[in-house]
This record gives structure tokens, C-alpha cells and sequence, in this order.
């Protein structure tokens, strides 16, 4: 249990759950996120300063909507609810929400007419975010209005002396041009919180909470990658247990060009962690051969592994427990988080296909932290650079950017390219406010003219991408004479491809991988 003062945040099947509590971790204050059912058990057991309520896909009076324990109303502790949290706390209280005779979504124009709450200090006209079918129509008892736009009356409301407010934007998304203040505002003037939440703080939390789970005699095998989530999940790991955590690198020969010697070279000789290095790459590629699909590419490789870890963890006793560097984007976009309504959208992160003979216990010390987390405390931890901020690589590595047959011809093509880019990129500094740049290699050939001679070969696709967490994600417009670089490399030197093509798309709608 963490010892720090913080706030509740009830998720009600929103996909923006954990962006709420990113943006109130950005703030410096604890959080911890519940379904609706299990909210009022969460609250009592924290050192509860706050609650907020997330917005939802559901009407408030729709059969099946999530409902709150009302004692929630209860705590004596300050209450925010948002977009559905709002209409929900109006309709237990005593307004009326119905639906909205003009929907709002996407960027509005509010006025404040009181700068009071989560509004101290802002006044006038300011752009936000609404995604509403339903609005309030009626104020419960004691609420006055704090802002309006001019299809929503009751865009905000507030009861100051019961300390609950309700906002029907969302202040949590980058598009609120002044969301972060309003969350600030509620966080410190309302209840009253100081930001003491740091990534030392995150550390020593999740230490304590892996040496409760493990125990004093446990022992855990963690799939090490070289990447940033289970290089700072070892380092956790390897803090709160010692030489109790057993480090296993599996090469399945999806990997980018040089991966294996350097995790052996930083975690081996470096770091001296107990690092097993497992060369498996016939073992996965003889289970892809003939296989296009990119849903069986993932489960087969996923299977794989996990099998690889069971061999290894015979080797160790008392090893009933398995380290994933999961992280929250994994899982929301994985399974229906935290029991709300969130969409599975794709299955090939961690989380996605672990069988339920694993036999092993889980131990996820990222689980709940974004991207951006998880590289500060690399630096708490004294990672370096290097590593700490090093671009994103997916679990079922080359596979996913190497559109049909995976075989050991097209993973060569494929590391070339992607080599290419990532050199260039970082030769030119470009990679700093980059969240991924790599190559894809394409099912489809096309002619072209080398010299006097006809080719038909293959097409690479560069994909590159700004993004803060990867739940969105625009592409980045790289300086063209860069980009000539790189395309000229790689049809000069990877042998098999003759033409590259730069992918313009943004997520939504496209993802930022491929497959």
C-alpha cells in the first residue's frame, strides 16, 4: 500500500482513465484507478484525498450503466466528475440529465463566468474538449454554474461547500488548452494536495510492493528485451530481490541488428545481473514459416516464448514468479482495463495470449505507468541515456513490420533497413523528438533500374512517429534531405529492395505499427 496522500480515480469505462492519471502524476500527486465497483473498497483503503470520477461511453440512464456506491458522496474528500462522472453525480444528487438536443464532440469554445475551484485564475473565453451525447438539464440543489459554451448550459458546475464539482469536458486531453490547470487547480486548492509524488517515490513503491508479492525466499525470471520497460523493470527487480531475479534474453531472430550483443554487454558485464542468453531463433522462425496472418504471427510467437520460459525456469527452484515490463498502453489497448468497457484493438503486447497453464505468477511493476514515467525513473535509477531513451520495439519484434512470410531472407532485409534509418535519424540528431522511426518491409515488388539493368524487388516503408504515451501519434515531417539519405542508402546497399515509400499516417486511424 503506498503511504502517500492521493486521489481516487473511478473508472468508468473510459479509454482516458489512464490519461486522467497521467496528467495528475504529471502534477506530482499520487493516484490509483478502480472500476465503479470496486471504488468505495479502494477509497477506504487509501489515504484519500480526492476522487475523481471518469467520463464513460454509457447515458446515466441507460440500462446497464456503471454505477458508483453513492457512500463514494460520502468520504468527506473533495469530488470531480467528468463528462459522465458529472452526469452521474447530477442524477444521484437530484438534477436531471437527458439527451442533448445538439451533440458536442471535438474542440469547443467555453466561458467561465466563475473562476472559482478548478477554475481559479481562468476567466473568459478558452478552447476545450467535449464528447457528449447527453447533458445536464437541471442542477441538483446546492450546485451553481462556472462555465457554459453555447449549446451546453451547464458546461460546469459546482457546490463549494461540499467541495464537488462537475465539468462536462474533458480537461485530461491536450486539446483542453487549459485542462491541465483546471486538474492542477482541483489537485492543490481543492484538496489541498502539495505534489510531493516524485519518481523516487514511484521506485521505492514499487520495491515494496515486489518484495511483498515475491516474498523473502521467490524467485523471478524476467524477459529481458534491451528495451526501456524491462530494463527499468530488472533494475526494480533486481533492487528489491537481488540475485533472486534470474534475467533470461530470448533472441528469436526477430531482433533489430546489434540488439543481442549490446543487452549482453550492458546487463551481463555491466550491471552484473544473472542474465541468461537464449539463442532461439530456428525455434520461432520454423513456427512462422508459411504464415501470413498477422493475428496467428503474434499468438505463435507469444507461445513460443512462453515456452522458451518455462524451459528456463526448470533451472530454478523457487522461480514461481514471471517479470513483464507491461505497461498501461499495453493493457488498454489489450483487454478491457480495469473492468471497464475500453475495446480490445489489437492482442500483441505482453498482456495479449498468456495461457492460463502459465504456472507462474505475474509480476508487473510498470503495469499502471506510461511511457514517460517509466524513462524518469530510468534516470532516478541512473540508466543512461542510451538507453533510458531509447525508441519503443514491440514484443513480437521484426514481425510485426515485415508484412507476410516471416523468413530469415526477409528479417535480414528487414534489420538492414531499419538499421539504415535508425542511423541516419540519430547521426542527425532527429531522434530526440521522435517516439519511433523504423522500416518496414512490404509484400510487394515493383520495378525499377539499377545501372543498365531491370529489377523487381521489394518496397520498404519509413515509418515515423511524434507521440507522448502511443495511445495517439502523428507522423513527423523529417527534413527532406534527411529523407533522401535514408532512401538512397537503402536501395544502394540492402540487396532486395529498390523503392521506399514514407507512411503519412496518423493514429487514430492508422496504428503505429504496421501489423
Amino acid at each position: 500500500m503506498n503511504d502517500s496522500k492521493g486521489v481516487l480515480i473511478v473508472d468508468l469505462g473510459t479509454q482516458y482513465a489512464q490519461l486522467i492519471a497521467r496528467r495528475v502524476r504529471e502534477s506530482q500527486v499520487w493516484c490509483e484507478i478502480a472500476p465503479a465497483k470496486d471504488a468505495l473498497a479502494t477509497a477506504r483503503r487509501m489515504d484519500l484525498a480526492g476522487v475523481i470520477l471518469s467520463g464513460g461511453p454509457a447515458s446515466v440512464y441507460a440500462e446497464g450503466a456503471p454505477e458508483i456506491p453513492t457512500e463514494v458522496l460520502e468520504l468527506g474528500v473533495p469530488v470531480l466528475g467528468i463528462c459522465y462522472g458529472m452526469q452521474w453525480m447530477t442524477q444521484t444528487l437530484g438534477g436531471t440529465v437527458e439527451a442533448a438536443g445538439k451533440r458536442e464532440f471535438g474542440r469547443t469554445s467555453m466561458r467561465v463566468l466563475d473562476p472559482a475551484g478548478p477554475f481559479a485564475g481562468i476567466s473568459g473565453h478558452t478552447v476545450v474538449w467535449m464528447s457528449h451525447g447527453d447533458s445536464v438539464t437541471a442542477m441538483p440543489p446546492g450546485f451553481s454554474v462556472l462555465a457554459e459554451s453555447d449549446t451546453c448550459p451547464f458546461a460546469a458546475m459546482g457546490d463549494a461547500d461540499r467541495r464537488f464539482y462537475g465539468i462536462q469536458f474533458h480537461p485530461e486531453v491536450s486539446h483542453s488548452v487549459r485542462g491541465r490547470e483546471v486538474i492542477e487547480n482541483f489537485l492543490y486548492r481543492v484538496c489541498g494536495l502539495e505534489g510531493d509524488w516524485s519518481p523516487q517515490n514511484i521506485v521505492e513503491h514499487q520495491i515494496e510492493k515486489v518484495r511483498a508479492q515475491v516474498g523473502e525466499t521467490g524467485e523471478v525470471v524476467l524477459g529481458l528485451s534491451g528495451g526501456v520497460d524491462s530494463s527499468v523493470a530488472a533494475m526494480i527487480l533486481h533492487q528489491a530481490i537481488g540475485d533472486r531475479l534470474h534475467c533470461i534474453f530470448v533472441d528469436n531472430g526477430l531482433l533489430r541488428k546489434g540488439e543481442s550483443e549490446a543487452v549482453e554487454r550492458l546487463f551481463g558485464e555491466h550491471l552484473h545481473m544473472d542474465l541468461t542468453m537464449v539463442d532461439a531463433s530456428e525455434r520461432f522462425l520454423a513456427s512462422l514459416a508459411g504464415v501470413t496472418d498477422p493475428e496467428t504471427k503474434r499468438k505463435l510467437i507469444g507461445r513460443d516464448f512462453v515456452e522458451v520460459f518455462r524451459e528456463q525456469a526448470r533451472r530454478f527452484e523457487n522461480a514461481n514468479f514471471l517479470a513483464q515490463g507491461t505497461l498501461y498502453p499495453d493493457v488498454i489497448e489489450s483487454v478491457a482495463a480495469h473492468g471497464g468497457n475500453t475495446a480490445v484493438i489489437k492482442s500483441h503486447h505482453n498482456v495479449g495470449g498468456l495461457p492460463e497453464d502459465l504456472e507462474m505468477d505475474l509480476v508487473e511493476p510498470l503495469r499502471e505507468l506510461f511511457k514517460d514515467e517509466v524513462r524518469a525513473i530510468g534516470r532516478t535509477l541512473g540508466m543512461p541515456s542510451s538507453l533510458v531513451d531509447r525508441q519503443p520495439f514491440p514484443g513480437p519484434g521484426l514481425a510485426v513490420r515485415i508484412l507476410g512470410e516471416v523468413t530469415p531472407a526477409q528479417v535480414a532485409l528487414c534489420q538492414e533497413a531499419d538499421a539504415v534509418v535508425r542511423e541516419e535519424i540519430e547521426a542527425a540528431g532527429a531522434h530526440h523528438t521522435l517516439w519511433q522511426y523504423f522500416a518496414v518491409l512490404l509484400p510487394i515488388r515493383s520495378v525499377g533500374v539499377m545501372g543498365d539493368a531491370r529489377t523487381y524487388e521489394q518496397a520498404a516503408a519509413i515509418r515515423v512517429v511524434e507521440s507522448l504515451d502511443a495511445m495517439t501519434a502523428d507522423w513527423a515531417h523529417l527534413d527532406h534531405e534527411l529523407l533522401a539519405r535514408i532512401s538512397n542508402r537503402i536501395i544502394n546497399e540492402v540487396r532486395g529492395i529498390n523503392r521506399v515509400v514514407l507512411d503519412i499516417s496518423s493514429k487514430p486511424p492508422a496504428t503505429i505499427e504496421w501489423e
